[in-house]
Formats: C-alpha cells, sequence, structure tokens
C-alpha cells in the first residue's frame, strides 16, 4: 500500500484552501493534512506534521510566498506548486518563485475564481502528484498511477523523419528540451556558454507569459542572447530562443539558414510547447548538423523526438539521474535507446561548446 501523499495549503483565500482541498480530496492518493492562512501559522503547524507537498499563494499577510518558499528551500526542502494571479505585478513574483524552486505553477484569476479552480481540478491533482516525485529529499523513486487523459504524440503536428537530414554542413543547432527543475538547469547551463556557442532552440515547459520573463532573465545573465522565439527568427551562432509558452515550436531549414516556426496545436503530450514536436522537426531539418539535450523533468515527452534525432545521425545527450530534480524525461529518452551520452549537469555546457568547434 502506497502512502497517501500529505499536502499543506497556504492561501489567505479561505476560499482557495476550501476549493484546493475539495479537488484534492477527489484523489484517494493524496490527503489534505491542513491549511493555513499565512505562512507563519503554517510553519507552526508543519512542526507538528510535515507535508510531502505544500500548495501556496505568492501574495500573503505577515510573511510573502517568495520568503516563505526560499526558508523552506533552506532549511527543509519541500516539493512546492504556487498556485498564484496572473496579474501583471504578481507574474515577475511567481517566476520568481520558478527561480527560487518551485516545481510547477497553477494559474488563477482574479474573477471566477471559484469556477476556475473547480475546472483546473485535474491539474491541481496532477501538479501535486507531480511534484511530490520531485527529487528535492531523495524522495521515493516508486511512481503512482497517473491521471487517464487522451494524449497526443508529435504525429498531431509534424510527420516523421522518412530519411536522413543533409549531411553535415557548417550551419549546427543545439536543442533543448526540459521540464520539471529546467528553469534552474537552463541557467546553470547557458550561463557557462560562450558568445561563439551555436544557436540553440529550447522547450521549457512553462505557462504562457512566463517564457518571455524568464528569458529576458537568461539574457541578463549570459553572455549568449537569450529571447523568446518568434516566428521566422532565424537560428545563428550566440543566440538561444525559448518555445513560448501555450505555442509550439518547429525548426525549419531555409536554403543554408535555419530558422523557426511558432504556431499553435493541440497539446501533444499533454504539452504545449513540446519537446517532442521541436525534437522531431529538428531531426527531420538538420540531422546529423543537430545535438539534443534532454533535461529534468517529469514524464516522457521528448524521449520520441531524441530517439527520432538520434536515428537522423544527430549527437544526443541526456542529463543524469543524480542532477535531475525529476528524472523522468532523461529516464525515458535512455530507455528507447535514443541517448549517445549520459551527462552530470555541470557537464552540459562543455559537452555543447565542444560540439560547436
Amino acid at each position: 500500500m502506497v502512502d497517501r501523499i500529505k499536502v499543506m495549503i497556504v492561501d489567505d483565500s479561505a476560499l482557495v484552501r476550501q476549493v484546493v482541498s475539495q479537488a484534492l480530496a477527489t484523489d484517494p492518493g493524496i490527503e489534505v493534512i491542513g491549511s493555513a492562512a499565512d505562512p507563519i501559522f503554517a510553519m507552526q503547524k508543519m512542526k507538528v506534521r510535515w507535508p510531502d507537498v505544500l500548495v501556496i499563494d505568492i501574495e500573503m499577510p505577515r510573511m510573502d510566498g517568495i520568503t516563505f518558499l526560499k526558508k523552506i528551500m533552506a532549511e527543509h526542502p519541500t516539493p512546492t506548486v504556487v498556485c498564484s494571479s496572473l496579474a501583471e505585478k504578481g507574474a515577475q513574483a511567481t517566476f520568481e518563485a520558478l527561480a527560487a524552486g518551485a516545481i510547477s505553477i497553477i494559474t488563477k484569476p482574479k474573477v471566477g475564481l471559484k469556477s476556475f479552480l473547480e475546472d483546473s481540478s485535474n491539474d491541481i491533482v496532477q501538479a501535486v502528484r507531480s511534484a511530490a516525485r520531485a527529487n528535492l529529499r531523495a524522495l521515493s523513486a516508486s511512481v503512482l498511477p497517473g491521471l487517464i487523459r487522451p494524449k497526443l504524440m508529435a504525429d498531431a503536428m509534424i510527420s516523421p523523419p522518412l530519411h536522413r537530414a543533409l549531411e553535415r554542413t557548417t550551419d549546427q543547432v543545439v536543442a533543448i528540451g526540459t521540464s520539471t527543475g529546467g528553469t534552474q538547469a537552463l541557467e546553470a547551463v547557458l550561463t557557462r556558454l560562450p558568445a561563439t556557442s551555436p544557436g540553440i532552440v529550447i522547450v521549457q515547459h512553462m505557462p504562457e507569459k512566463f517564457t518571455g520573463m524568464f528569458a529576458d532573465r537568461l539574457n541578463g545573465l549570459c553572455q549568449i542572447e537569450v529571447r523568446e522565439g518568434c516566428n521566422g527568427d532565424r537560428v545563428v551562432p550566440g543566440l538561444a530562443l525559448i518555445a513560448p509558452g501555450g505555442r509550439h515550436m518547429m525548426l525549419k531549414r531555409n536554403g543554408a539558414q535555419y530558422a523557426v516556426e511558432v504556431v499553435d496545436g493541440p497539446l501533444i503530450n499533454r504539452h504545449k510547447p513540446s519537446v517532442d514536436v521541436l525534437f522531431r522537426s529538428v531531426a527531420k531539418c538538420a540531422g546529423a548538423n543537430a545535438l539534443g539535450i534532454i533535461m529534468t523533468g517529469m514524464g516522457d515527452d521528448g524521449a520520441r523526438g531524441m530517439k527520432e534525432m538520434h536515428d537522423a545521425g544527430a549527437r544526443t545527450v541526456a542529463q543524469d539521474e543524480v542532477t535531475c530534480v525529476v528524472f523522468g524525461m532523461p529516464k525515458e529518452a535512455i530507455r528507447m535507446g535514443g541517448v549517445d551520452q549520459i551527462a552530470p549537469l555541470d557537464q552540459i555546457p562543455a559537452a555543447i561548446v565542444s560540439y560547436g568547434k
């Protein structure tokens, strides 16, 4: 019998505490052990019984959610889901929560909150389940049964590669896919790259409106230029393009040049953007001219695409289990036989640099 996931909800809204509790109560594998209107009260309760997962707001009395999250991660790292408004002011704070170690984000509107949370009950349950598996406190590697949902593959967006792309050329592309824990992992990789690095295309599972903010932050830290990808952007050395939240990004070849196509479409592997969509497009258009990297993340998005890149002649690298927050996506890519090299996070920048020489 697998122990139930113990959850503490911290939000100054009684309505949010009630509705989120009700949503989580529908899953027999989750137990809400308590709720609190602010972090100070929550910490008092947590001394008696510590949760496996926290669900927290950002703006709260006595202590804001960012400060609370940093305190928790410093003293007793605990997987945390942020449930926050998408207001312009709050969006920056929510992104700071991701940088501070939050596992995932549930965005909530300022109006129609009750109906939104009720409609999003499955997403709340899934977010808690995913957070419970995060590698923050040497959590058990056992996998709880997932929610049953329709799951579209990359075929819904792009046909599979039927033959190898052009042989090697001077143009090179690095494609990176990541999810849970990826904000920190990408910062660790991109900040260590020289300005002469090959062009990079990235899918990071992140809500709409956050990817631009994330790219801007990285751009201020890196020697390379980092920005959110726009339809038609060229892929050139010294530039990293991050797929915008809520859109798929694919690589296209225009003569001797590579560019990205940013399009709408269905959820692929329950994600938009999807790593599989990007990786398949790289397999078709770049083949042996590409390096594929799959890093920390829940689920298997990108595993099939990495196998296709590998079969098309690309070099492929997976982040190792020890340095992953969640060893899901890399594990599946390795299992499918699409990985040439398994590397710790701190060796991935060198793999990119050496590939570009």
